[in-house]
């Protein structure tokens, strides 16, 4: 019996692993897939690289966390089952409808769930995460809106990313060791840009897994069925199944439907949300990629739009109204994740607070994509709360 509950806990823990490969994947990779840098092939065998190596080297104290620190009930065989499967059930949901869900709160919430019905969870590490939850969101807008006032306009003189037709790299023959050069219309500033997008997207990857491996494997880990590194090793490669199937579809949402944003803004929000996320694996702390990743956004184009304004104006409450479609002023022909190629044209930068010609374009965001993103993100982890909080409150083999 207990050789049955294990091989059974193992499929589950895949299975949640399966379901977050498929939700993260696109979070990682949606703008460069999107963009058509990367293909959804390449994108599944980067994301389960790097989501692997986060979950190794950064990964462990999350799985110390949610393993013994969040709830002090014993996790027996049955109990781990049981929330694993109430994540990995959460997640599917967001996965059936292609939407990218906060792996984390949904597995931070079926364990509350459990710890509630017990009367066994830890509040002060409950507290400690809550609050990093609350501040790291407003962390990312904060460093993002300083980078879209004061030094948005000069990067995307600097490093906006152009795309031409034809393949990026060629293979040169006339010598007599074939070697890659750059294609027949592509400039070496795509080339640069191009490997930048990818390699944001790998440290997207790795920050990831460092907070996301934990949650397929976490409750085995905490009773003792998994060493540490068998179980990263389980998760990575669970992650790295979902990336190869289910994950084409949250790519499609994230790298075509939900957004117009250009490369180079998904390139600073991707920098930003990967390492606000690293660190708080580092410090144990799960943490929701996908709310700080928006937070991040909705700040790069308040700080954008707001160059129009000095901040004894803003103080005084004088400020244009706020879209961040204002991230585009300053390239409108460049190209954009889920858009159309184009080439960014030099401009003349006005002073913080003088007028410039900022249009004044609609959200980013699709409306209805958003509502639908923003319902489903927070109905997956409440739903996987309540389930666990019911099953272990009135089922009584608990």
């Amino acid at each position: 019996m207990v050789e049955v509950l294990f091989l059974v806990g193992i499929l589950v823990a895949i299975f949640v692993g399966f379901n977050i490969g498929g939700s993260s994947t696109g979070v990682a990779f949606g703008p460069a897939v999107g963009a058509g840098t990367l293909s959804k092939f390449g994108a599944a065998a980067l994301m389960t690289i790097f989501a692997l190596a986060g979950g190794h080297f950064v990964g462990r104290e999350v799985v110390k966390t949610l393993g013994s620190g969040i709830v002090s009930s014993e996790f027996t065989m049955l109990v781990s089952i049981v929330v694993l499967f109430f994540i990995g059930f959460a997640l599917f949901l967001s996965n059936v409808v292609g939407v990218p869900a906060s792996t984390s709160m949904t597995a931070v919430g079926a364990m509350a769930g459990l710890g509630i019905a017990q009367g066994t969870l830890n509040w002060e590490a409950m507290g400690e995460i809550v609050s990093w939850w609350l501040v790291s969101p407003v962390i990312a807008f904060w460093v993002s809106g300083v980078i879209g006032r004061y030094f948005y306009p000069a990067l995307v003189e600097r490093f906006a990313i152009p795309q031409t037709d034809g393949s990026l790299l060629a293979l040169d023959r006339s010598g007599s060791v074939p070697r890659p050069v750059l294609g027949e219309n592509t400039t070496r500033r795509e080339l640069i840009g191009t490997l930048l997008v990818v390699g944001i997207g790998c440290y997207m990857a790795f920050a990831a897994g460092a907070s996301n491996i934990a949650n397929a494997v976490a409750p085995l880990v905490g009773n003792e069925s998994l060493e540490m590194t068998p179980a990263i090793l389980l998760g990575g490669g669970a992650i790295g199944l979902g990336a190869f199937t289910i994950a084409r579809r949250t790519m499609d949402t994230v790298g075509n439907d939900l957004t117009d944003l250009p490369l180079l803004a998904a390139l600073l929000v991707a920098a930003v949300s990967s390492t606000i996320v690293t660190f708080l694996s580092a410090l144990g702390v799960p943490a929701s990629f996908v709310i700080i990743a928006t937070m991040s956004i909705v700040g790069l184009g308040w700080g954008r739009a707001t160059r129009t304004t000095t901040i004894s104006d803003t103080v005084k409450g004088e400020t244009p109204e706020v879209s961040v479609g204002a991230l585009t002023a300053d390239a409108p022909d460049a190209p954009t994740v889920g858009g159309q190629a184009g080439t960014p044209s030099e401009k003349h930068k006005q002073p913080i607070g003088e007028p410039e010609d900022i249009p004044k374009a609609g959200d980013l965001f699709e409306p209805e994509t958003t509502a639908r993103v923003i319902l489903t993100q927070n109905f997956v982890p409440a739903v996987a709360t309540l389930a666990a909080y019911l099953v272990f409150k009135f089922v009584p083999i608990f």
